[in-house]
């Protein structure tokens, strides 16, 4: 927490709106955001210092077998999960059981990526934080972004050596000059109580319901760029689509 608070100082302006209803706080909690860039993990920290709570992150397994940073982030009471392998609903479930002992909430993205749309609207994603939702009756707090797109390039699938790491190392001091502004917004609990995880097609609704939350925060964030981003990032592939994006 230290270390992001002075990175972020250092890096942009912090720009938070809405709130998490009191509560709410110190209670099993999902937070759930739209994934814009690799710097914005970071400055949803920051903003949650604002609000009071210090989330976990569910993290793929790549990041907590890395040398340093990992033992770094399993100290810090980050979750593994293997997006890619049988044990996904198995990380799923240990979160669940994580979150109902209590102490702090869990900050997931939906999209399980940073978003490839042309217009960085949120992705279609998946179903499994509105399972974990509905599953263990955890409250959902969306939470909208922007503007950390713009403080660190998408890059490379993978770092392999100095030259695969510049690009972030650039687009970074470019930010340290340029000083974005980074818009995070907390939306109401999403309403699920409705809906129930034995029901066929309940978990799909819920996704949707959180998806809609997530992107109708996201809209005032980013009035003065409706279509797509000002920030031209060249790593960034736009092979991703929306379905979520506003009419």
């Amino acid at each position: 927490m230290v270390v992001d608070r002075g990175l972020i100082a250092l890096t942009g302006k912090l720009e938070v709106s809405g709130d998490i209803p009191p509560e709410l706080l110190g209670k099993p909690l999902l937070l759930a955001s739209n994934h814009i860039g690799n710097l914005d993990p970071m400055v949803l920290i920051a903003a949650c210092r604002k609000m009071g709570v210090n989330p976990r992150f569910m993290l793929a397994g790549g990041l907590l077998d890395a040398p340093i940073m990992g033992p770094a982030l399993k100290a810090c009471g980050h979750l593994r999960v293997d997006r890619r392998s049988a044990n996904a609903g198995e990380a799923m479930h240990r979160a669940v059981e994580a979150l109902q002992k209590g102490g702090d909430p869990i900050a997931v993205y939906p999209e399980g990526k940073i978003s490839l749309d042309p217009g960085l609207w949120p992705e279609r994603g998946k179903t499994g934080v509105a399972r974990m939702a509905l599953g263990g009756g955890i409250p959902v707090i969306p939470i909208s972004q922007w503007g950390a797109h713009e403080a660190v390039y998408w890059g490379n699938l993978s770092v392999g050596g100095w030259k695969d790491f510049l690009p972030y190392l650039t687009s970074w001091l470019r930010a340290v000059r340029k000083r974005p502004t980074f818009k995070v917004h907390f939306g109401k609990p999403v309403e699920l109580s409705d809906l129930k995880a034995e029901t066929m097609g309940d978990a799909r609704r819920a996704h949707e319901r959180i998806m809609i939350a997530i992107t109708e925060g996201l809209a005032p964030l980013r009035l003065d760029e409706p279509d797509l981003p000002r920030f031209h990032d060249p790593t960034r592939p736009t092979t991703g689509a929306s379905p979520w994006r506003p009419a």
